[in-house]
């Protein structure tokens, strides 16, 4: 359900009208936003629950006091993870110099998410030199220092890759090492290899963990018990997976959501 509603009659929030538009839609679990574009850049934000954008290049898990940076004309489809309070800003691409260029996880910073609520309440059209185009000002502000946190999985073309990949998505507790795929598929492990590092930027090793800590973030935010994702990752222990998941992440697996 869309509660918000200040959009001039018959023109959406992302046509750029102003530099910034603020929107909030909530959504039930395992809604899909089906393929789309829009003409300005877009910050999505949820503060409640977790959501799975995908593009033809790669898929990004987008948690709470996460964002997702999306240029404007990007295609891309969002998948909800239990019921989600999205909170939205289109960015218009000429509103601040230096603006991101790929799509990229961002962490939001109290300040940043105080704007973005703030926002949604901005009537538009706003007169930049009035209280709510200095807000939306300091919004851009806030944007231009996003920093960037690894929680891309990116996307290779090669059929033999593609393989592999779905193979590791739908079996995440496939042990089969580079070796054994290799095997399977009468090609050289080193081949496969230079193939990754060229499509992906990451070994096949890095690959497959960060598949695994995508899958276990969706598996987190949907409730299931930290010894259970750690299983169905296929990591040994427990402690294992906890190790790895608060290398990579800063906190514990049963802290992350809190």
């Amino acid at each position: 359900m869309d509660i918000c509603n200040h959009t001039p009659s018959g023109q959406g929030l992302d046509q750029g009208i102003t530099p910034v538009a603020g929107k909030a839609i909530d959504y039930p679990s395992d809604h899909l936003v089906p393929l789309h574009n829009h003409p300005t850049a877009q910050l999505l934000h949820a503060v409640q629950g977790v959501m799975v954008v995908g593009t033809d290049t790669g898929q990004w898990i987008v948690p709470p006091t996460r964002g997702l940076w999306m240029p404007a004309g990007v295609m891309h489809r969002i998948r909800m993870v239990g019921d989600v309070h999205v909170r939205t800003v289109y960015i218009r691409p000429d509103a601040s110099p230096g603006l991101p260029t790929q799509c990229q996880v961002v962490s939001i910073s109290p300040l940043l998410r105080e704007l973005i609520l703030a926002s949604i309440n901005v009537a538009q059209p706003y007169a930049p030199d009035s209280r709510d185009g200095r807000l939306m000002t300091l919004l851009l502000d806030e944007v231009a220092l996003l920093p960037s946190l690894p929680l891309r999985l990116p996307q290779p073309t090669d059929p033999d890759l593609l393989t592999i990949c779905e193979a590791i998505a739908n079996s995440p507790d496939d042990l089969s090492t580079l070796g054994d795929w290799a095997a399977r598929l009468g090609v050289d492990p080193k081949t496969i290899q230079r193939r990754f590092a060229r499509q992906t930027g990451m070994t096949f090793g890095q690959w497959r963990q960060q598949a695994r800590l995508i899958m276990a973030l969706e598996q987190l935010a949907s409730g299931v018990k930290v010894v259970d994702v750690a299983l169905n990752l296929g990591y040994g222990s427990p402690s294992a997976f906890a190790t790895m998941f608060k290398r990579q992440f800063g906190a514990t697996p049963s802290a992350y959501f809190r």
